[in-house]
C-alpha cells in the first residue's frame, strides 16, 4: 500500500499479526467507518493522478457495499475538495440483456448514486452496454477493453466480492487471463440478486464483466466486503490458496490489492477469530473465554473437563500458564457462560421497554421469547416497527386482502361499487407492472396495511394487546424501490420523538448487519442517533438479531432460555406474518428454509451448543448483547 493509503482520520482499525493473510487486509470497527477511510483513499489517487498526468481513471462497482463510499465522495466534491472534470470512470458489470433506464440496470445505478451529484463528464463515464444485440456483443466487449487501454489503464479499482468469490461477474471457473465478456451467471449469483428482482426468475441469467485479467491490470485494487454473511468467503479470498473456482484469489497475484473489511466481514480471519494462533496475545476474560469455549469445541468436551494436554495440543499453554492448571481457568470460564443464561425470574421487571423492530417481524423472529417473558414480568413495552416493509409483500396478497374486502362489503357496510372501481384500479395497475416496478401510491399503501395487520396479531399472539404497536413508517424507506434514500434528520427526529414520549428504561434494537439491503443497519443509525440526541440519563440497549444471524455464546451477554411450548407460542407468532410465509420475497440468497424454521433450528442450536459444553440444558435459547451506557 502506498504512504498515503495508511487508514486515518480517527476511524479504529484492529492490528494484529497477519501470517496467513495473502492479501493485503485493512479491518475497520463498522461500515461506515470503512466507507469513510475508502472515499478519502479514492479521494488522494484522483488528487495525485490528475497533478501527475491530468486525469484519473477509476473502476467502479455498484451493489449496496459501495453506496457510502459514494455518499462520502459527494460529500468531499459538496464540499470543494474533490474535483471530478479529470476523472473516467470504468464500471466493472452490467446485466444482460438491460435496459440503460431499468431501475435494475447499473448505468442508471451509477448515475442515481454518484454522477448526477458531482462534475464528471459524461464522455467520461463507461458502463458496460446491456442492450447490446447477443450478435455485436463480442465487438462491444472488445471496444470496451480498448476504452480501457486508450485511457491509459485503471488507476483504482473498487470490488465486491460475491458468496461464491466471485469479482465482477466473474464466476467459478472464470480464467485468470479472462477479458470483457459474456457470461452465465451462476445459480448462487442469481438467488443473492432476486431481492433486487422481486423474486429469482426476474433476476437476468447472463452479464458481461470485465474479466480477471483485466481487473488485474488496475494499478490498485480495493476488495471490499461488509456483514457477517460475507466472513466465510473473505477468509477463502484472503487465506485460502489461488483457485479459479474462487476469482477473489487472483487478487494475491496482485502487488497493490488490499482487502478492505469491517470487523463483521474478517471475523473468520485467523488473527480475528483465534489470534493466539499467530502470536502471544493478553488474556483478557473476553479473550479467554472465546479461546476456552473454542478449545472446547475442537476437542470435543464439556469444558470443566479440558485437560492441560487440550491445552498443550491446541496453542494455548501461555493460557494454562497463567493460571497454572486447567480447573481455575476452565471454571472461570464456566461460570462466565452460566451467568449469562438469565430465566424469568433474571429478568427486567416492570420497566418501560421500546422494541425497534426494523420490518414488522423481525421483534417475533428475534425475541418472541423474551417478549412473552417480559410481558409477564410486568414491563410496559411499546414495539416500534420502523419501516412499513411493504415492498416484501406480493402482488397476489393484495388481490386476495382485496377480494375479502369485496366480499365482505355488505356486512361491512361498505359501498361495494365504489370498493370493485378500487379492485380493479388496483388489478390494472398489477397487470401493467414488470418484475421490479415500483407499486402504484395505492398498492403501496396496501401492502401497508397488510404487514401492519399482521404485526399486529403477531403480538396478541405473545399476549400484547394492539396499543403496543408503534408504527413509525420511517420515510428513509419509502422509495417503493429495494434501494433506499440515507437516513435523514426526518428519520431520526421520529425515533426522538418516541424515546423523549416513552422515556424507557430498556431499549431493544437490531444489531445484524447481513439482512439483504442494510435495512436493519440503516434503522440501527437511526436509533443510535436518536439516542445520542436525548437529554438526561441514556436507556440500557440490547441488540438482537434477525433472521439471518445469531450471537454466540461468546458474542452474546444474555442467554434467555425457553421450553419446548415457548418455542412453539413463538414460532406461532411468526406464522401470523402471513405475507412472508412459505415463500417471502426476500429470504436471503443462501438459506431457502423459512423464517420460522430458522428460528427453530437457530434456537435449538444455541442450547445444543450450550449444553455440549457442560451448561445447564434447555429446549432452545434466544441471544442478546448488552451495549455499554457509554456506547449507547
Amino acid at each position: 500500500m502506498n504512504g498515503d493509503a495508511a487508514p486515518r482520520g480517527g476511524v479504529a482499525t484492529l492490528e494484529g499479526p497477519r501470517d496467513r493473510e495473502r492479501i493485503r487486509t485493512v479491518v475497520v470497527d463498522d461500515h461506515d467507518g470503512l466507507a469513510l477511510l475508502l472515499a478519502e483513499r479514492i479521494a488522494a489517487v484522483v488528487r495525485r493522478e490528475v497533478a501527475a498526468s491530468g486525469r484519473c481513471v477509476l473502476g467502479l462497482a455498484t451493489g449496496s457495499t459501495p453506496i457510502g463510499i459514494y455518499r462520502h465522495l459527494i460529500r468531499l466534491h459538496q464540499a470543494g475538495t474533490l474535483d471530478f472534470s479529470r476523472v473516467v470512470s470504468f464500471n466493472l458489470d452490467e446485466y444482460w440483456p438491460m435496459a440503460p433506464d431499468s431501475i435494475h440496470s447499473y448505468r442508471r445505478y451509477m448515475w442515481e448514486n454518484l454522477f448526477a451529484h458531482v462534475n464528471i463528464a459524461p464522455a467520461h463515464v463507461h458502463v458496460p452496454d446491456g442492450a447490446v444485440p447477443r450478435e455485436g456483443l463480442a465487438e462491444a466487449c472488445a471496444a470496451y477493453e480498448a476504452a480501457i487501454a486508450a485511457a491509459g489503464g485503471i488507476d483504482f479499482q473498487i470490488l465486491g466480492i460475491g458468496r461464491t468469490g466471485h469479482i465482477g461477474f466473474n464466476e467459478p471457473g472464470s480464467s485468470a487471463a479472462s477479458r470483457t465478456r459474456l457470461v452465465t451467471l451462476d445459480t448462487l449469483t442469481r438467488r443473492e440478486a432476486a431481492a433486487d428482482f422481486f423474486g429469482e426468475d426476474g433476476v437476468p441469467r447472463e452479464a458481461v464483466t470485465m474479466g480477471v485479467a483485466t481487473i488485474l491490470e488496475a494499478r490498485e485494487i480495493a476488495l471490499i466486503a461488509t456483514g457477517e454473511h460475507k466472513a466465510a468467503i473473505v477468509r477463502q479470498a484472503v487465506e485460502g490458496d489461488v483457485s479459479v473456482q474462487v476469482a477473489a484469489t487472483f487478487l494475491q497475484r496482485h502487488a497493490n490489492a488490499t482487502a478492505w473489511l469491517d470487523r463483521a466481514a474478517a471475523a473468520d480471519l485467523t488473527r480475528v477469530r483465534t489470534p493466539w494462533l499467530l502470536e502471544s496475545v493478553e488474556w483478557t476474560g473476553e479473550l479467554t473465554e472465546c479461546a476456552v469455549v473454542w478449545l472446547a469445541e475442537q476437542s470435543g468436551k464439556a469444558i470443566l473437563k479440558l485437560t492441560g494436554r487440550d491445552y498443550a495440543e491446541h496453542h494455548l499453554s501461555s493460557l494454562l500458564a497463567l493460571h497454572g492448571a486447567p480447573g481455575p481457568v476452565n471454571g472461570e470460564v464456566f461460570n462466565r457462560l452460566r451467568e449469562k443464561i438469565r430465566g424469568r425470574a433474571r429478568l427486567p421487571r416492570e420497566r418501560t421497554v421500546v422494541v425497534f423492530s426494523p420490518h414488522p417481524d423481525d421483534d417475533v423472529i428475534a425475541m418472541g421469547g423474551a417478549l412473552r417473558k417480559l410481558l409477564e414480568n410486568g414491563n410496559r413495552i411499546t414495539v416500534a416497527y420502523m419501516t412499513s416493509g411493504n415492498i416484501a409483500v406480493f402482488d397476489h396478497d393484495v388481490r386476495r386482502h382485496l377480494d375479502f374486502v369485496d366480499r365482505a362489503a355488505a356486512v361491512l357496510g361498505v359501498d361495494g361499487a365504489v370498493v370493485r372501481r378500487l379492485r380493479e384500479e388496483v388489478a390494472a395497475a398489477l397487470d401493467t407492472k414488470h418484475p421490479g416496478d415500483v407499486d402504484a401510491a395505492a398498492v403501496q399503501e396496501l401492502k401497508r396495511m397488510i404487514r401492519e395487520s399482521e404485526a399486529v396479531a403477531a403480538l396478541a399472539a405473545v399476549g400484547l394487546p394492539a396499543a403496543a404497536a408503534r408504527f413509525l413508517n420511517l420515510p428513509f424507506y419509502r422509495t417503493g424501490e429495494v434501494h433506499k434514500r440515507p437516513v435523514g434528520e426526518e428519520d431520526v427526529a421520529l425515533v426522538r420523538g418516541l424515546l423523549e414520549e416513552l422515556k424507557p428504561d430498556l431499549v431493544f434494537v437490531a444489531g445484524d448487519l447481513s439482512d439483504p439491503h442494510g435495512t436493519h443497519r440503516m434503522c440501527k443509525e437511526a436509533v443510535d442517533r436518536a439516542l445520542a440526541g436525548i437529554p438526561g440519563p441514556r436507556p440500557e440497549v440490547w441488540l438482537y438479531r434477525g433472521a439471518w444471524q445469531e450471537w454466540t455464546l461468546t458474542e452474546a451477554d444474555v442467554l434467555v432460555p425457553l421450553s419446548q411450548d415457548e418455542l412453539r407460542a413463538k414460532i406461532f407468532a411468526i406464522f401470523k406474518h402471513q405475507s412472508q410465509k412459505d415463500t417471502a420475497p426476500f429470504p436471503g440468497a443462501y438459506d431457502e428454509r423459512e423464517f420460522w424454521q430458522r428460528v427453530e433450528a437457530r434456537n435449538e442450536d444455541t442450547a445444543a451448543r450450550a449444553d455440549r459444553l457442560g451448561l445447564a440444558e434447555y429446549f432452545a435459547m434466544e441471544a442478546y448483547r448488552v451495549v455499554p451506557r457509554s456506547g449507547a
